[in-house]
């Protein structure tokens, strides 16, 4: 008997989840067969199997987490092992899901083991519940939550009508020392003003949570924010879109202009595209690839896709590849090499209206840059007052290893290029 674990599919990934089993107990597995799919903290990937044999059952049901290197299910191969021992006697412990301690739980007396999900074992050890009685609706006749609804309500019914009434002795002139009671099954229950509802975390935003609460707490950030005369550049991208369009070819957008501009400016200011290693540690760690990660606010969350070498392509081809990148995120379908590697991140919520913002650093990386919309503003030219557009961006800087004349020198370079957008496409 093989056990098939929790893999890890992503480098920050700590636990999954099963979407969809492809496999059913019984069925024969072969190598290379799609077996289930996984949702990981960054997409949702498949995973085929890596031995032969047949399909004994799950262990982790559609929709229930696992750790990593945890059982999720039996693949018999044929192989002896304690799985495939004769069943334990009456009253023996069945065995826990996912590091769970062994919980007794009364067997029918024909000795045939029984199985149940992780909650439902909860549910049974903390309520004393008989489950020899309740038949499993789960896979592969697994007991699951909503098959015990009936002796939960049972249970709690004869809980409430064994507990004592607050009474007071009879005849007695002095005050009594009161019984505990039960409120009663009839008394308003608190209200809760805000009217909250309980709404699962996926797993993708559990991590987002985790990652970057530990990067503000960690990280000592720094803001620095700068401005530009964005004429020339929106001048420019019009342009090259009529000639893109009458051509054939995808227009370029706004983004796809600051990517390379910004991977120009870090080709510039090197140290910019670098990482804090430890507070131990003499040294830290320059990259000399400049990848960048594009924040990408998708149907399942967000996450940021990789582009790699980005002072090295062109602004179509920037945009060709974040359109793709963007595609893949809106369907869970990006691997963990599509969002691993970055040195440096773009975040813009200019197309939302904003015009100013900071954002948190994606460690390891040491910066990330906020940017703004881009609108037509009242400037001075001259002597004259005229309508001009202006983009204003924020570096949130790692101060551990960038001080702000470093951060300064960043903003002036990737304003120089703004301004000068042909020294963008060039």
């Amino acid at each position: 008997m093989i056990e098939i674990t929790m893999p890890r599919l992503s480098d920050t990934m700590e636990e999954g989840a099963i979407v969809i089993w492809h496999k059913q107990p019984g069925d024969r597995v072969e190598v290379g067969d799609l077996l289930v799919e996984i949702e990981t903290d960054k997409a949702t990937m498949e995973y085929e199997a890596y031995e032969a044999g047949i399909l004994s059952e799950y262990l982790v049901p559609e929709g229930q987490l696992a750790k990593i290197g945890a059982p999720i299910a039996l693949l018999d191969d044929g192989t002896p092992s304690e799985a495939s021992a004769p069943a334990a006697p009456p009253e023996a412990a069945v065995e826990p899901a996912l590091g769970e301690p062994t919980v007794p739980i009364p067997v029918p007396e024909t000795g045939e083991r029984m199985f149940a999900s992780p909650l439902v074992r909860k549910l049974a050890r903390e309520n004393h519940l008989d489950l020899s009685h309740v038949r499993g609706t789960g896979p592969g006749g697994r007991i699951i939550r909503a098959d015990t609804v009936d002796l939960l309500s049972s249970s709690a019914d004869a809980a409430a009508s064994a507990t004592p009434a607050l009474v007071e002795p009879a005849g007695s002139a002095a005050p009594a020392a009161p019984v505990l009671a039960a409120p009663s099954a009839h008394a308003p229950a608190p209200t809760d003003k805000r009217a909250p509802e309980s709404v699962p975390l996926s797993s993708l935003r559990r991590v987002v949570a985790r990652r970057l609460g530990e990067s503000a707490r960690s990280i000592p950030h720094f803001f620095v924010t700068a401005a530009a005369d964005a004429e020339n550049l929106m001048l420019l991208r019009a342009e090259l879109n009529e000639q893109l369009v009458a051509a054939g070819r995808p227009k370029v957008s706004v983004n796809d202009l600051l990517i390379r501009a910004s991977a120009l400016a870090l080709r510039e200011h090197p140290l910019v595209n670098a990482s804090y290693i430890d507070d131990a540690s003499t040294e830290m760690l320059v990259h000399n690839r400049i990848n960048v990660g594009v924040a990408v606010a998708s149907a399942n969350g967000l996450m940021v896709p990789v582009i790699d070498d980005a002072d090295q392509k062109t602004v179509s081809q920037l945009g060709a590849e974040t359109r793709h990148l963007v595609a893949l995120a809106n369907d869970k379908k990006l691997t963990p090499g599509q969002m691993s590697g970055g040195t440096f991140t773009i975040s813009n919520l200019g197309m939302f209206g904003v015009e100013q913002f900071t954002a948190i650093i994606n460690p390891p990386e040491g910066a990330i840059l906020a940017v703004g919309g881009t609108a037509r503003e009242a400037v001075v030219v001259g002597d004259d007052v005229v309508a001009r557009y202006r983009m204003r961006y924020t570096l949130s800087a790692d101060h551990r290893i960038i001080d702000g004349a470093l951060a300064a020198k960043f903003l002036q370079t990737l304003t120089r290029l703004i301004e000068n957008p042909w020294t963008i496409v060039a």
